[in-house]
């Protein structure tokens, strides 16, 4: 953007258009290249970047946030999402997408729809008007060690998805995702091209079908051993990350969601997905290694956040998923039946069509899951 209002042209283009320009922020592809806690927080530099360069140029900035459904791609809460903005990135004004399941959970009823949009409303006055109150915060110690934190994530991250050989075949076998290319959804195809590589594969079916197996894997791995990494170096350290968690909303707002996407993971399906997989070694090491991150991430968010249990300060999102999950634990026990099944050579349409009928079934319990 700098580079771009130093053209002449372009410059005088913006001011006729009332020195207001739009800048899109896109969360899938960088949670699928780099994982969640790196996604988020180079997003939250990006803005802080731009806020400066507009403000530089004497140019009204307004952010349009491509999110997803779910959390690994943008998704959560938008209150909280609004006010986890950096100082100055709202600035009275903000552009967010909705899509898939979200549109209708969220604007199909009338009356929900119109609390939705108050939410969005006054997220949007609350930062605009008291977020500037945040800039005393100690943000130099919070930033050095996010951005420690999103290295040592990052690199456990691209061990394990890009690094390790046969995970794409892990992938593949263990999660529906040759089922869910087949279903009549979406405007895209699942992979940009013919390839089977993870760097081909959009990120809608990606973060997909991991819900799908119960993994919610795009929405908290990594971050268990970073924390530990880090704490490894700082004996201290567990109380400069719980002071980030009480009062920085970047950081608690992305824990938040990583709390509520372990909530609904559950590693005992998981690990009849991953039966799934041919080789009995590739699905025993890919496997435990996922679950030893996923006891490291749920004891690093305990830790810092000092809860005793998951979803502890929800209590209403815990008694909903309570009562829903029974049904959709059947629905994931059903689905790696079929599954079974087709892949083992049965082609009877009623299998095809169960299969798919789960998936949306799935979804629909999971919530934000696509």
């Amino acid at each position: 953007m700098q580079q771009l209002f130093a053209l002449p042209a372009y410059r005088a283009l913006v001011a006729a258009r009332g020195d207001e320009h739009e800048v899109m922020l896109g969360y899938s592809d960088s949670n699928k290249d780099g994982g969640f806690l790196t996604s988020g927080w180079e997003l939250y530099k990006a803005e802080i970047g731009l806020t400066q360069v507009f403000a530089e140029h004497g140019i009204r900035l307004r952010l349009f946030h491509g999110r997803g459904g779910s959390v690994g791609r943008g998704g959560g809460p938008s209150y909280d999402a609004i006010l986890a903005q950096p100082p100055g990135a709202v600035a009275g004004q903000i552009r967010i997408t909705e899509q898939g399941e979200v549109i209708a959970s969220k604007y199909a009823n009338p009356e929900v729809g119109r609390r939705n949009l108050e939410i969005l409303a006054a997220a949007t006055l609350e930062e605009s008007l008291l977020g500037v109150d945040r800039d005393d915060l100690p943000t130099a110690a919070f930033h050095q060690a996010m951005e420690e934190l999103s290295t040592l994530a990052f690199q456990a991250y691209r061990q394990l998805v890009y690094a390790t050989p046969g995970f794409t075949r892990y992938f593949r076998e263990s999660t529906p995702i040759l089922e869910i290319a087949t279903l009549n959804i979406g405007s895209r195809p699942a992979a940009r091209t013919a390839s089977e590589r993870i760097e081909d594969l959009r990120a809608i079916p990606w973060v997909f079908s991991w819900a799908q197996c119960r993994l919610m894997l795009p929405g908290w791995y990594g971050f268990g051993s970073a924390v530990k990494r880090w704490r490894e170096e700082r004996p201290d350290g567990l109380a400069l990350l719980q002071e980030m968690y009480r009062h920085w909303p970047f950081f608690r707002t992305l824990l938040s969601n990583m709390d509520m996407v372990l909530a609904k993971s559950d590693l005992a399906i998981a690990s009849r997905y991953a039966e799934l997989v041919s080789d009995a070694e590739l699905r025993s090491s890919i496997f435990a290694r996922i679950s030893a991150e996923w006891q490291a991430t749920r004891a690093a968010l305990l830790a810092i956040n000092g809860q005793d249990e998951l979803l502890a300060d929800n209590p209403l999102l815990q008694r909903s998923m309570r009562n829903r999950f029974p049904y959709i634990d059947l629905l994931n026990h059903l689905q790696v039946e079929l599954l079974h099944r087709l892949r083992a050579g049965d082609d009877d349409i009623r299998l095809k069509r169960g299969s798919l009928i789960t998936i949306n079934g799935i979804a629909a319990g999971l919530r934000n899951s696509g």
